[in-house]
């Protein structure tokens, strides 16, 4: 069963960066779209990059230019640069596939438990 550890969040001031880091058991990283994700306050989650297993990946508009995926296969690890960070990234963090794990009889999306980003002064 797969499972999800994110890690490397934190407080930092705008303009800083930060890099998440997405421990993956199970040796789906490079055989999966993996993706981050993130949820703020009252919104709902959503995908903010994307890595496909031939390497291309997909920025939501929001962070496009500012922050890059990438994994590294034999650490069956995903993770999230973040640069030029802004106060509306605050969020907390999750890596998934894409689309997202779905486990037991009622095949609900498991999620890790996340890592938060808070970009304030």
């Amino acid at each position: 069963q797969v499972q999800l550890v994110e890690s490397g969040g934190g407080l930092v001031q705008p303009g800083g960066s930060l890099r998440l880091s997405c421990g993956v058991s199970g040796r789906i990283v490079s055989i999966s779209n993996m993706a981050w994700y993130r949820q703020a306050p009252g919104q709902q989650r959503e995908l903010v990059a994307r890595l496909r297993p031939d390497g291309t990946t997909n920025y939501a508009d929001s962070v496009k230019g500012r922050f890059i995926i990438s994994r590294d296969s034999a650490k069956n690890t995903v993770r999230l640069q973040m640069n030029s960070l802004k106060p509306e990234d605050t969020a907390a963090y999750y890596c998934n596939t894409d689309p997202p794990v779905r486990v037991g009889v009622s095949r609900s999306i498991y999620w890790g438990q996340g890592t938060q980003v808070t970009v304030s002064s």
